[in-house]
C-alpha cells in the first residue's frame, strides 16, 4: 500500500514517515500543499495523510482542488480540535479526522480502516461522450451498443476513465495495468491502445483516444 504524508513540520513528519515504513507501508513524504497537490494529482496513492496547517497552500485548499479529479481517501491531522474544522474537512471530502496529539497506534488504526473501506467515492459508472463504463459489471457501451473487451483491455480503459484529459504516460500504463517497468523496447502499450482504438474509437465518432506526441495518450472528448 502506498501512502502520501503531506506534513510541513520535519520531526513529525520524519517520524510518522518511518513509523509507517515499519508498518509495512511504502511512503513519499512531502512538505507542502502544492508539493503535495501535485503528487496526488500525477501519482497512484491508496490513502494520502494530509496536515491541515501548511505553508502557502494549507490542507483545505489541497483537499478542494483534488476532490474535482481524485478520489484518493483523505486522513486529516490537524493541531484544532474545533467541531467547525471537523465539519469543514468532511464537507470538503475528508475520510477522516485525526487531532494532534495523537497515539502513533491509532493513526495506524485509522489508516487500516479507510484502506479496508477501499475507494468509496469512484462512480459505479464512468460517462465520456456517448461511452458509458460499468465498473462493477465491467460492462463498456457507445451509442447504447455494447462492446466486448478482455481483462487488459478493460483495465486500460478504466485507468484512462478514471483519469479523463489527463495525459498519460507510457510508462504510468504499464506500471498500472501490466504491474510491469516500461522497457522503451516493448510496445505492449502502443499495441493496446491500438486494439483498444479499433473497438472503441473506429466504429463511432468523435474518437476519444488520443495520442499526445513525445507523452503519451490521454482520454477526452475533444467536440
Amino acid at each position: 500500500m502506498r501512502i502520501l504524508l503531506v506534513e510541513d513540520e520535519p520531526k513529525a513528519g520524519e517520524y510518522l514517515r518511518k513509523g509507517l515504513s515499519e508498518s509495512g507501508y511504502v511512503v513519499d513524504w512531502v512538505r507542502t500543499g502544492a508539493d503535495g497537490l501535485h503528487c496526488a494529482t500525477t501519482e497512484d496513492y491508496d490513502l494520502i495523510v494530509l496536515d491541515v496547517m501548511l505553508p502557502g497552500m494549507d490542507g483545505w485548499q489541497v483537499i478542494s482542488e483534488l476532490r474535482k479529479t481524485h478520489s484518493t481517501p483523505v486522513l486529516f491531522l490537524t493541531a484544532r480540535d474545533e467541531v467547525d474544522d471537523r465539519i469543514k474537512g468532511l464537507e470538503l471530502g475528508a475520510d477522516d479526522y485525526l487531532v494532534k496529539p495523537f497515539a502513533f497506534a491509532e493513526l495506524v488504526a485509522r489508516i487500516r480502516t479507510l484502506l479496508r473501506r477501499g475507494p468509496i467515492r469512484e462512480s459505479d459508472l464512468l460517462h465520456i461522450a456517448d461511452m458509458e463504463i460499468d465498473v462493477m459489471k465491467r460492462r463498456v457501451t457507445r451509442n447504447g451498443e455494447r462492446i466486448d473487451l478482455t481483462t487488459k483491455e478493460f483495465s486500460l480503459l478504466h485507468l484512462m476513465a478514471k483519469r479523463q484529459s489527463e495525459v498519460l504516460s507510457r510508462s504510468l500504463i504499464a506500471s498500472q495495468v501490466w504491474d510491469m517497468n516500461f522497457d522503451s523496447d516493448t510496445n505492449v502499450v502502443d499495441v493496446a491502445i491500438r486494439r483498444l482504438r479499433i473497438k472503441i474509437d473506429e466504429p463511432y465518432a468523435p474518437p476519444l483516444i488520443h495520442t499526445v506526441r513525445g507523452m503519451g495518450y490521454v482520454l477526452e472528448d475533444r467536440t
